[in-house]
């Protein structure tokens, strides 16, 4: 029986730039399918945020670049909350899966380790 479980990642960047987001983006995803062990079949949608500091490209634009077209996606801005990590993209993916919730392999890369240092490893 499969369940839905969610599994969170995040990626900085060095500029606001469209290329650079589009390939984190891409490094993200790709990263968080490699480490559960998925397909892409498995996802249920994708909920992505960015901080107010980048604003050159939407993240899903970059996920339908690497043939997430048929996956609902879905941008928002990060709340701009005093001393948050700049530069940063966020990700909660949610996918059918029988892994328990200890088994999911959360991914933070870059800069964004500084998020959650307890879960990078």
């Amino acid at each position: 029986m499969a369940f839905v479980r969610g599994i969170r990642g995040a990626i900085t960047v060095e500029q606001n730039d469209s290329k650079e987001i589009t390939e984190a983006t891409q490094e993200l995803l790709r990263t968080i399918i490699e480490r559960n062990q998925l397909v892409l079949e498995d996802v249920g949608s994708v909920f992505f945020t960015a901080t107010e500091d980048l604003n050159a490209e939407f993240p899903a634009k970059a996920a339908r670049a690497i043939g997430w077209d048929q996956v609902p996606l879905f941008c928002a801005l990060e709340l701009p909350v005093k001393g948050a990590l700049a530069r940063c993209i966020r990700v909660l993916v949610q996918v059918n899966t029988n892994k328990s919730q200890k088994e999911i392999k959360h991914v933070y890369l870059r800069e964004a380790v500084r998020l959650r240092p307890d879960l990078v490893g």
